[in-house]
């Protein structure tokens, strides 16, 4: 039995086709050459021929103790054939192969999007050995701290970051952003991401199913077997239909004595459209966020992100780019090119953000002539303490200003106090008890953060609150230029946690987004937690939603998608349960017969299925222009 159930699923398809030439050969038999009998014989084998797969797909279901659509089918193809409707009983297994054909390739359709990264995802790398010389090895004999070779055109095959060479990333398969990333020695990579041009030698971190591209395809997969709310139902709601059709079906034989009206009931009563159309949608949909960029855990994730109506937000690393840059610069000494060449040669003895910053915003000034200075001290809390030319040279905060009795000027407490306003760390230098300079460094808002928080609210998005551990000036600053309804500020870990459960408690369905670190917490409590970052470890585990590329665009891209999701789902179930409804009135006025009816349900089963098909093809909304961000905007 075993063996014959493996050989007809493997064959089914060629059934399929066997019966459709037999139906032929009957018809031109009947009305071309007129051979009754061969065209009885060529019904009859067919149906023969269609009932044997239909029949064991009811026997396995029987027993697992389910009543399944294949049962009442088969029972149906039996009655019509004892009263001698070969005709109908062939069409009847024929549509029903035939729409399972459908099925199983509108399917495969939507999950393209898996396929698809299954297929990029690399199989062999260049392994650069201790003599310098490469071999060609596969990805799963790579270690960490192996350092693989990618020439321009070549993808990589590991996670890692560059350590020598330059080029652009197409990071597509990771982040959905088709614009190539310029990459240089200190960056990440991702495996699966194409070198457009450049050779790059990577340092290996992860290779195989833990790097970010093994465990998107992981997640993706996961997510596309699960089930939504709707679909769980759906199952639930069709163990108990299918068995009902069936004994209403008995009913109908036993108070009308009309066995054809009893066999046509089971037919038409079969809940095809309806078992389909959840899952349908649910794959549909999570293959469009992947192929974008977005990995949602599953039905659930989808079902609930759609009916989320409060946003909460973390500060640094969502809303802003977690990269500190310089958004002013004073200057009360005589030169200020020799002040800046100055203050770019003390912060390049630290490692200390603001002092990265800095030297960046000086070299992109085109400032790389900097003095030579002897060893600086670090005063903790303060800044760095050194002297040039029997000059004292002090670069830190204001405390530092004080404790070495630097005098400030009106004007210059003027230019303090304005940075501090406007919620910067604010680094000074001094030489001689005199201030030269008042920097202003700031982490920088995400350039699409308006827009997409914009967008949400578009799409039906009731409050955006944010969360924050800054301080309330600098929280209020980033508030001021952006949609946001409630700040809240200086918070710990867990006080976010405690404002996620107060909105829930309101009656609110919460999601948190965070970088999946600090924010583990808010993430795991809200009803849907949502990671802002390119696959970290904990995002992945702790979040529901994950937005591989860092943006607002793709942000609002999932909430729309969940939301139009959901609403297929809904009109899949209404297109399936208004075709049966349909069907049986048609039936009672008596314009429905079973091969037409059997014909029409197949229809709704295809219906269902193209119309999960179009989320496949919905694209993430273009953002109004004129509320990105631009470097000025960020200024003031």
């Amino acid at each position: 039995m075993i063996k014959l159930n493996i050989w007809i699923s493997k064959h089914q398809n060629k059934i399929t086709a066997a019966i459709a030439i037999l139906i032929a050969l009957s018809l031109v038999s009947d009305y071309l050459i007129k051979l009754p009998i061969a065209a009885t014989v060529f019904m009859i084998v067919a149906s023969i021929l269609g009932a044997i797969p239909i029949a064991l797909h009811a026997f396995s279901a029987l027993k697992n103790k389910v009543i399944s659509i294949e049962l009442l089918v088969t029972i149906a193809v039996i009655g019509a054939f004892i009263i001698g409707e070969y005709e109908e009983s062939a069409v009847v297994t024929f549509l029903f192969l035939f729409g399972n054909y459908l099925e199983q390739k509108t399917l495969e359709k939507t999950r393209s999007s898996v396929k698809s990264l299954t297929k990029m995802a690399p199989t062999t790398a260049e392994l650069v050995n201790d003599d310098g010389q490469t071999e060609t090895v596969d990805v799963d004999d790579l270690d960490e701290g192996d350092h693989v070779l990618v020439k321009p055109g070549g993808q990589i095959p590991v996670d890692g970051k560059i350590i020598n060479g330059t080029g652009y990333m197409n990071e597509a398969s990771i982040t959905g952003e088709s614009t190539p990333a310029k990459k240089g020695i200190g960056d990440k990579v991702f495996a699966g991401s194409l070198t457009d041009n450049g050779t790059i030698t990577v340092e290996t971190t992860s290779v195989g199913e833990d790097t970010t591209f093994g465990k998107i395809i992981e997640l993706v997969e996961e997510a596309q077997d699960s089930q939504s709310p709707a679909a769980r139902f759906i199952d639930k709601f069709a163990t108990y239909y299918t068995p009902a059709v069936l004994i209403i079906g008995i009913l109908v034989w036993i108070f009308t004595q009309d066995f054809p009206l009893a066999i046509t009931v089971l037919v038409l009563g079969c809940p095809g459209a309806l078992v389909i159309g959840a899952p349908v949608s649910n794959v549909a949909g999570i293959g469009n966020g992947a192929k974008n960029g977005i990995l949602m855990k599953g039905g659930n994730a989808v079902d609930s992100f759609a009916h989320v109506d409060t946003l909460v937000l973390d500060k640094t690393g969502t809303l802003t780019t977690g990269q500190m840059s310089v958004t002013d610069v004073d200057n009360f000494g005589e030169d200020k090119e020799s002040m800046l060449g100055l203050l770019s040669a003390v912060e390049k003895t630290s490692d200390h953000p603001l002092g990265q910053a800095i030297v960046k915003y000086i070299n992109d000034l085109g400032i790389t002539k900097t003095p030579k200075l002897p060893e600086l001290d670090t005063v903790k809390g303060q800044g760095l303490v050194g002297s040039m030319n029997d000059t004292q040279l002090l670069v830190g905060n204001e405390r530092l200003m004080k404790a070495n009795q630097v005098e400030i000027t009106t004007a210059q407490r003027k230019a303090i106090d304005a940075r501090m306003n406007d919620g910067d760390s604010v680094v000074l230098m001094a030489m001689d008890q005199k201030l030269r300079l008042v920097v202003g460094v700031n982490d920088q808002l995400r350039p699409d953060a308006k827009s997409g928080l914009q967008a949400l609210k578009d799409a039906g998005l009731k409050r955006i609150v944010m969360l924050t551990g800054d301080n309330k000036v600098a929280a209020q600053r980033v508030a001021d230029r952006l949609p946001i309804d409630e700040v809240h500020a200086e918070l710990l870990p867990e006080d976010k946690v405690e404002f996620v459960k107060k909105f829930q408690k309101e009656g609110s369905t919460v999601a948190f987004v965070g970088d999946g670190i600090n924010d583990s917490p808010s993430l795991a409590t809200a009803d849907i937690g949502v990671g802002m970052g390119t696959g970290t470890d904990v995002a992945i585990e702790t979040a529901d939603i994950i937005l591989v590329k860092s943006s607002f665009k793709a942000l609002a891209h999932a909430y729309v998608l969940a939301k139009k999701t959901t609403a297929n789902t809904k009109e899949n179930i209404i297109i399936a349960v208004g075709t049966v409804a349909l069907l049986l009135l048609g039936l009672i006025v008596g314009v429905i017969h079973m091969g037409s009816g059997m014909f029409v349900h197949e229809i709704s089963i295809l219906v269902v299925i193209f119309n999960a098909m179009r989320l496949i093809k919905n694209k993430p909304a273009k953002l109004d222009s004129n509320q990105v961000l631009k470097p000025a905007d960020q200024l003031r």
